[in-house]
């Protein structure tokens, strides 16, 4: 591995103008695809094998044209106080609505609240329900001006008018925080590596692998069904690691040149060693994004393919062209006070700078390996410390609360919660998420009689105030009942509720031959959050069991993969915990531009789960391997954390801090999803990086010592030889007979001096 990537690095700084001018035409293609495709809508949400995804199926196939998954708004009409709607000026002014409502293109039916009785039982709240042909991200932004243009023409009457439902859903929106993360990324780069161009090299790397991400996702939205949620998570995950693998390959590269390499050995040194650490980082990222499909909900299925491909594409640009944009950087790429010791000449310009220190004076440690030696002294109270940090942190995670946001979690400041919270007000809480029962008759001797038992059977049922008339198909063989329960559509009490009403239904096939299903928007969001929860631990198996093996690949050893799955766990745990304090405890939400608390979504600890885990892993290479590397060179056990740390700590601190930076800024997101996964990341970013790595990695290593290297000889027989090490780098550096010269390479590999 690490010889192959040592000849490539090599290749692609020689070759750097066809290296930069594929990855700029593969830009240019996938923007060019991005721009003529069509917009992406809001994808197909459907959960095969649940109850609620049959149910729909059933509908689709027993009521056809019935645009099932078209947007639906409803329009909330309020009376002023002392009046109610059924006075003459207001009913005047909702029918004059009714007809504003209907005449759009893509109106399919507009409900009249006086026909079918939706006004309050104090006749001070009624609403009119209009559908469309087409789901809410499509509609076109004339249908969506018609229906606000007649909610303020009623409003002008003097009403009190709101609207919900899906017909108002805007893309999301991340704001201007997005940019401030890249800016502090920017800020970090250049702290870090002291220089403008070293600092440039990653961010344009990044933006680069995520354009050609984010404009595939886009060029292929239409076709394959992907949301904007999609290209939002690629974006967020492409340009965090994006950054970071440039990152330990531009300062693996500096280190190469400041122990005297010339620049073209550097970069193939760089690519080999550090290289080989983005490589399976990048791996392990993929395999946790990729995993995501054993959940079997196409959704997240798709979400985190694409992800995973962005990711995929960082690697490849990490690989070819930073080592490309390296040459063209020269001797710029090193900071000012720092040139001395080689632009005299690879080692002789070292040796020359050398001889000019002060040798009297002693070289105080780095930070870094001066907390590196106090870990190794100290190392059971660091341990401890860590843990019980971490452990506090994730005590709020045992008040874990899952389900699926709906207008009752938007902002007040939205007309969606308004109208949420006035139908709640005029008809009660469950209103808001009514269900739906789809009974399908066709086996029964009279159907008619077996839906009549349906309803009365689900109205006796503790918790449900009314069940409409049933509506029958054409062939008089299925029906659909509307079901309003007492609590709102998040609560306990109403998945109870679902659950009875199942059970129900298996006793009415029994008796009547007629299968009785529940779907709507509640029994879905219920469905999904039970498959969600069944999912997550074969997930957690699948992922974790094929990244162990890859670390033992990496590592040799059996006790660092294992260290480094059970710190992922004290992570994830501990994030999890701040994201329901934050989010549904509430602490520090307004800080946080947090409105509204409440359950945590379903996605969100299989997201973290899976996203996190790679992340952790990221870490978890990059660091350890320079200790590996330190170990295999012949230190001992201990010395080799100091020196692994004293190499790799500050890389790593920085891609943490870059990559909180880039996730903190999707904080500012208008949805809720976004928002709240831009904070959990951040959070595990943050508590991965900083405690686990830093704190209870070294505290581990240096308790097990020589064990933590420790693996079976059959075992050690039978495992490929990836070389992430660069044991062979030695070889083939004398076999090319380069690396010790101090010459610079040009484009034609041709050797020169620098100085003479």
């Amino acid at each position: 591995m690490a010889t192959f990537l040592y000849k490539l690095g090599r290749l692609a700084f020689r070759r750097r103008h066809f290296v930069a001018l594929i990855w700029v035409a593969l830009l240019t293609l996938a923007g060019v695809g991005a721009a003529s495709a069509p917009p992406a809508g809001s994808t197909s949400f459907s959960i095969p094998g649940t109850e609620a995804q049959k149910a729909f199926d059933l509908l689709e196939q027993r009521f056809p044209g019935s645009s099932a998954d078209g947007a639906t708004a409803r329009v909330v009409f309020k009376a002023p106080s002392g009046e109610k709607m059924t006075d003459a000026g207001n009913k005047a002014a909702v029918e004059q609505t009714v007809k504003e409502l209907g005449t759009g293109s893509e109106v399919t039916s507009v409900s009249d609240p006086y026909l079918t009785r939706s006004v309050s039982q104090d006749g001070t709240i009624a609403y009119a329900q209009v559908g469309y042909k087409v789901a809410g991200m499509e509609l076109e932004d004339a249908s969506r001006d018609a229906l606000e243009k007649a909610a303020q023409n009623a409003r002008d009457t003097g009403l009190t008018v709101e609207v919900g439902g899906d017909a108002l859903q805007a893309a999301p929106s991340t704001g201007t925080t997005e940019i401030i993360g890249i800016a502090v990324a920017a800020v970090v780069l250049v702290v870090t590596l002291g220089s403008l161009v070293a600092a440039g090299l990653p961010l344009l790397t990044a933006v680069i692998g995520v354009g050609i991400g984010v404009a595939s996702i886009m060029a292929l939205a239409s076709t394959l069904d992907l949301g904007s949620t999609t290209s939002t998570l690629a974006a967020m995950l492409g340009l965090a690691v994006g950054i970071d693998y440039a990152l330990f390959i531009v300062s693996r590269y500096r280190g190469e040149l400041a122990e005297g390499h010339d620049r073209e050995e550097a970069v193939g040194r760089a690519a080999g060693t550090a290289g080989s650490a983005v490589v399976f980082a990048g791996l392990t990222v993929v395999i946790a994004l990729a995993g995501l499909s054993v959940v079997q909900v196409p959704m997240l299925t798709k979400m985190g393919l694409a992800a995973a491909g962005t990711v995929a594409v960082a690697v490849l640009i990490a690989l070819t062209m930073t080592p490309a944009l390296l040459g063209y950087a020269g001797r710029r790429i090193q900071p000012a006070g720092r040139k001395a010791r080689w632009m005299g000449g690879g080692r002789a310009g070292k040796k020359a700078a050398d001889t000019q220190r002060d040798v009297s004076k002693p070289v105080k440690p780095k930070l870094g390996a001066r907390w590196a030696s106090f870990v190794v002294r100290r190392p059971v109270a660091v341990l401890l410390v860590g843990i019980v940090g971490l452990g506090a942190v994730a005590i709020p995670a045992s008040d874990l609360e899952l389900g699926l946001p709906d207008d009752g979690s938007q902002p007040t400041s939205t007309t969606q919660r308004r109208a949420y919270d006035l139908l709640s007000e005029g008809f009660g809480p469950g209103f808001n998420g009514p269900l739906m029962v789809v009974v399908d008759a066709k086996s029964s001797d009279d159907p008619k009689a077996a839906v009549t038992d349906v309803s009365d059977t689900v109205k006796d049922i503790k918790g449900v105030v009314s069940v409409s008339p049933a509506m029958f198909n054409k062939a008089g063989d299925t029906a659909m009942l509307t079901v309003i329960p007492d609590s709102k559509p998040s609560s306990a009490k109403t998945e109870n509720l679902v659950h009875e009403i199942r059970a129900a239904g298996a006793d009415i096939r029994t008796d009547t031959q007629a299968n009785a299903v529940v779907t709507g928007t509640t029994a879905m969001n219920i469905d999904v959050s039970q498959k969600l929860n069944d999912a997550l631990i074969p997930y957690l198996a699948l992922v974790v069991g094929l990244a162990f093996l890859l670390l033992i690949v990496v590592f040799r050893s059996i006790l660092v993969p294992l260290k480094a799955a059970l710190g992922f766990l004290l992570s994830v745990l501990a994030a999890l915990g701040a994201v329901v304090a934050v989010f549904q405890w509430g602490w520090l939400a307004g800080a946080l531009g947090i409105e509204e608390t409440g359950p945590i979504m379903s996605m969100m600890p299989i997201f973290m789960v899976g996203i996190v885990f790679g992340l952790a892993m990221d870490y978890e290479v990059f660091l350890v391997t320079r200790m590996r590397e330190a170990y295999v060179h012949g230190e001992k056990p201990t010395q080799a954390v100091v020196t692994g740390f004293q190499h790799g700590a500050r890389v790593v601190t920085a891609a943490a801090v870059i990559m909180m930076a880039v996730f903190a800024g999707f904080i500012g997101s208008s949805e809720s999803m976004v928002k709240m996964i831009g904070f959990g990341l951040a959070i595990a970013v943050f508590f991965d990086a900083v405690i686990v790595r830093m704190a209870i990695v070294p505290a581990v290593l240096a308790l097990l010592g020589k064990k933590a290297w420790w693996l079976p000889k059959w075992l050690d027989r039978a495992l490929p030889n990836v070389d992430v090490e660069g044991e062979g780098l030695r070889k083939e550096s004398e076999r090319t007979g380069s690396g010790s010269e101090g010459g610079d390479a040009d484009p034609d590999g041709q050797r020169k001096l620098a100085h003479v």
